[in-house]
């Protein structure tokens, strides 16, 4: 079979060994003879990962690129599987003579079953639920005060609306004081004015803007000012509205 090979194709013969030697036990290459696809099989290196050997036939994803008759482009890291269910990464090169005329493929199956397996087991040891996931990064190895943390917490959150505070709406203000909120900003002491300063809001704002209950993480000698505040707030929007 050697002996009427096209020259091209016995020249490519060494590249098959090569290749494999080069990728490993798991790296098949086939290099195939398509005038004859009942017994395609010039040469093979790590046959064992289809279970082929020389003078085998074409796989049906050889007869599929025949059928289609268009060679223009190699077909790489395209997935195949074997009949036991192994997982290949497979890439067919078209071989062709001087003039344009297909006379071969240069086959390369990668057995790649144990790496997906590693990649399932590497997906679910490093799994984050998004839903949980913290706004704010770690310092920078030195030892952080809960004033570092709060200003990065913040920072970020501000980072995420793409504009200067100067151009924040009042509904977007209100959203990043709700997302601080979702963060367990404002169970720091301090909090509270720190983001109304950022914001350029009253802290009032703050209380009244917030999903949570203030009220009752408020100091008692703030907590009857923001009684009044709110009754006053409510006064004013009624009065704005008889008006």
């Amino acid at each position: 079979m050697v002996e009427d090979l096209h020259p091209i194709l016995k020249n490519m013969i060494p590249l098959v060994e090569g290749i494999a030697n080069t990728f490993g036990k798991n790296c098949e290459v086939v290099l195939h003879d398509v005038r004859n696809p009942d017994n395609s099989i010039v040469t093979i290196a790590n046959g064992h990962v289809t279970n082929r050997v020389v003078g085998g036939p074409m796989s049906e994803y050889g007869l599929a690129d025949l059928r289609k008759g268009s060679f223009d482009k190699n077909r790489v890291n395209y997935l195949k599987k074997t009949k036991d269910g192994r997982i290949l990464k497979s890439t067919s090169m078209y071989i062709k003579d001087e003039q344009d005329k297909l006379i071969g493929f240069l086959c390369i199956n990668l057995d790649i079953s144990e790496f997906t397996v590693m990649r399932n087991i590497i997906n679910e040891f490093t799994f984050i639920n998004d839903e949980m996931n913290f706004v704010s990064a770690e310092g920078n190895g030195t030892e952080d005060t809960i004033n570092d943390v709060l200003a990065r917490i913040v920072d970020k959150v501000l980072e995420s609306m793409g504009k200067p505070v100067a151009f924040l709406s009042k509904e977007e203000k209100v959203h990043i004081v709700q997302l601080l909120e979702g963060q367990g900003v404002f169970l720091v002491k301090g909090a509270i004015d720190y983001v109304a300063k950022v914001l350029c809001v009253s802290r009032y704002t703050i209380y009244n803007e917030g999903t949570c209950s203030y009220r009752a993480i408020l100091p008692s000698s703030e907590a009857g000012q923001y009684d009044l505040y709110l009754r006053y707030d409510t006064l004013s929007a009624g009065n704005n509205a008889d008006s």
